[in-house]
């Protein structure tokens, strides 16, 4: 003991004393729980016109009528996901609006791209005009703005992103090439097109998943049900299941043309969409198994997709409409150095 306190030796005898007793505590042990976050981060992909935005708009509003805090995201450069939302209205978009802000000097506010229906918050990233810009691009763009304005902090249970399944560069592959969302959903119908695109976004989560990506397919929803059976078929042998079939009536029909929400609480179709609700929600991810070109054909009859149709190679003559003679080419042999 010092005049001023313990010695250097005794401090440092403390010191160490502590640090075995740290040493000592046994660490908890290593989650084997699969990962999760708060917020549910889930991609829709499917076929152009295949009804993402119908099913999204009533699945998003039916969540937000079960109490759940809904952030829809359009990522189509149609600019379309949200318009049955707000009963055909436009949504400004993200790069519309950034880039009339920047021209202005102005930074762009939540107010300004981020609107609200009876309990659903919705926005379009938006995109280019035709031929003047790449869609994906725009996408890549539209995120980082998003993560400018705090993406990463807003507490949403869900986050539903609509993306375009049968465009493949890369911004539109976002979501499952950078973790950006723990789920994949695929939406098609009784149709060659649009099962062929659902194929190709389970051949993209395989890819990346390879990679050490961590996405999976949560299930299929088959919208236009005609009852035919090859969607729910193609699901089987893809290993996903069907979280719901919106069969092809033509009350749907009518009242999606006008824009009209169809998965309210109470109406005639409102346990389809509280079923699907529930099921997106409680549904793995799960590692899918893309089907070959042959196996994806083998869903449909001969008569649908033209089986019986031989591959006759064509001639010189074809191309040219005559007779040719072949000359032998001049080959050059060079000499072994």
């Amino acid at each position: 003991m010092t005049p001023n306190g313990p010695s250097t030796a005794t401090v440092q005898f403390i010191q160490k004393e502590r640090l075995r007793a740290e040493a000592a505590i046994e660490p908890d042990p290593v989650s084997t729980a699969p990962a999760t976050k708060e917020t549910q981060i889930i991609a829709i992909y499917g076929k152009g016109g295949i009804g993402k935005s119908f099913t999204l708009a009533n699945l998003s509003y039916m969540m937000a009528q079960q109490g759940k805090k809904v952030l829809l995201i359009g990522c189509d450069p149609k600019s379309d996901t949200t318009s049955l939302l707000f009963g055909g209205r436009a949504c400004p978009t993200i790069i519309e609006t950034s880039s009339r802000k920047k021209l202005a000097g102005e930074a762009v506010s939540i107010g300004d791209v981020c609107f609200k229906r009876d309990g659903v918050f919705a926005m379009e990233l938006g995109g280019p005009e035709v031929g003047r810009g790449c869609g994906g691009r725009g996408i890549i763009h539209g995120f980082e703005t998003l993560e400018k304005l705090g993406f990463h902090d807003w507490g949403f249970d869900y986050v539903l992103l609509d993306f375009l399944g049968d465009v493949v560069c890369g911004g539109f592959g976002l979501p499952i090439a950078r973790d950006m969302c723990q789920k994949v959903i695929v939406v098609g119908s009784n149709d060659l097109q649009s099962l062929y695109v659902a194929n190709n976004v389970c051949s993209a989560v395989e890819y990346f998943r390879k990679l050490g990506g961590n996405v999976g397919v949560a299930g299929m929803v088959i919208n236009k049900d005609d009852g035919t059976g090859e969607a729910a078929a193609f699901a089987r042998e893809a290993g996903i299941p069907v979280l719901a079939a919106i069969p092809a009536h033509e009350d749907i029909r009518r009242k999606s043309a006008s824009y009209e929400i169809i998965g309210r609480p109470g109406t005639q179709w409102a346990p389809l969409f509280e079923t699907l609700a529930v099921n997106v929600a409680e549904a793995p991810p799960v590692r899918p198994a893309p089907l070959s070109q042959d196996r994806l054909l083998g869903l449909f009859s001969g008569a649908a997709v033209g089986r019986d149709v031989v591959l006759e190679p064509a001639t010189q003559a074809d191309m040219t409409g005559s007779t040719q003679s072949v000359r032998p080419s001049l080959e050059v042999v060079y000499d072994a150095a």
